[in-house]
């Protein structure tokens, strides 16, 4: 009997030494899985956060590091380097899309040669524009109309008045403007466009915000009377190329680049977004060398600074951001106009879907 009960005590033991070690285990797990967030202690909690954050920087450099040992040891032994890894975007993992123009697109091409604005862009032309507002205008319009006036070469300003838009329309058909800008405004601030090609349209609407006139951006230039260089970014579906072709027929063909002025359309996200900007080349001192030919007064060789063109840019104004709204085929109609495109709220069904 005492065999046994000794037995059983030692058995006992066993499993009480067995629990703790479980039991300790389980504390270190929740100790690992526990979030900053969870901590209620606020300075332990932004001790373990920056301790996480730490380490997470000490992670990525090491995985840095080891990507450019590899590359420079391929270099070294005359492989391959490792090809770079692309992060994933919201562009680059877009939704597919047929209209997608290739550069192998007889179709596309043919159409262009035949479009409304081919006689313009194969420079049969000079754009001609007349800038206008809607009736009732804002304290800001005509600023943003004279920045517009400054960036659109041969462009007119013409008062609205009471004139109705299809009398305007009939005005600058006789008097060979090729398009017309329209500006709207509500709120005292101007927050849509209406860019109409002549004769024969089409007429795109666009949404106008995220406005920064020139007096208000911080250092900004002054751009000089040149042409300036046009820039279209993204543009690659069927409708963007045409709302492409749309903006460069505001534009002539012959940009002067003494002028050093550049005027960008950037589409992303079918967000246009405008910059006007200069270049600037500057001359600046990199190092100062000992000349071995030159030698001053006391024998010693001339030290002589080397120098180095350095090529920046200057934001001349205005920026703002375009959004499509509808692209209409024809000069401007609001009761029995046809509609190329129009976006609606259904459309929005995926935040990888884009139409430009």
């Amino acid at each position: 009997m005492g065999g046994k009960r000794k037995k059983n005590e030692g058995s006992g033991s066993d499993d009480g030494e067995e629990g703790s070690m479980k039991k300790s285990i389980t504390k270190k797990k929740n100790k690992e899985e526990l979030l900053p967030s969870m901590i209620k202690n606020k300075e332990k909690r932004s001790e373990v956060h920056a301790k996480a954050k730490r380490q997470k920087k000490l992670e990525k450099r090491a995985k840095a590091n080891a990507r450019d040992a590899a590359h420079k040891r391929a270099l070294e032994l005359g492989e391959k380097p490792p090809e770079k890894e692309v992060p994933r975007t919201i562009e680059n993992t877009r939704e597919f899309d047929e209209t997608v123009c290739r550069p192998d697109d007889e179709e596309l091409f043919a159409g262009n040669d035949a479009d409304e604005f081919s006689s313009i862009l194969k420079q049969q032309q000079t754009p001609k524009i007349l800038i206008t507002t809607c009736r009732f205008n804002s304290t800001r319009g005509p600023a943003f109309i004279s920045e517009l006036l400054s960036f659109i070469p041969n462009a007119h300003y013409f008062k609205r008045g009471t004139y109705d838009l299809k009398k305007i329309v009939e005005y600058a058909r006789n008097k060979d403007f090729t398009s017309i800008i329209v500006v709207h405004t509500n709120r005292r601030e101007p927050d849509a466009l209406l860019i109409m090609g002549l004769p024969d349209g089409p007429t795109a609407h666009f949404k106008l915000s995220k406005l920064v006139l020139r007096k208000d951006l911080k250092n900004h230039g002054t751009p000089t009377s040149h042409k300036p260089e046009l820039v279209l970014n993204n543009f690659t579906t069927r409708l963007g190329c045409r709302i492409g072709r749309l903006i460069q027929s505001l534009f002539p063909q012959a940009p002067e680049f003494k002028g050093r002025r550049v005027v960008t359309f950037h589409n992303q996200r079918d967000f246009i977004f405008f910059r006007h900007h200069r270049y600037i080349f500057e001359t600046k001192e990199i190092k100062k060398t000992e000349s071995k030919g030159k030698k001053d007064k006391d024998g010693k060789s001339e030290i002589v600074p080397e120098h180095k063109t350095i090529a920046r840019l200057q934001e001349c104004g205005p920026r703002f951001t375009l959004k499509l709204i509808s692209l209409q085929h024809g000069t401007f109609d609001t009761k029995g106009g046809e509609y190329e495109w129009v976006h609606k709220g259904e459309m929005d069904t995926s935040r990888r879907r884009f139409f430009l």
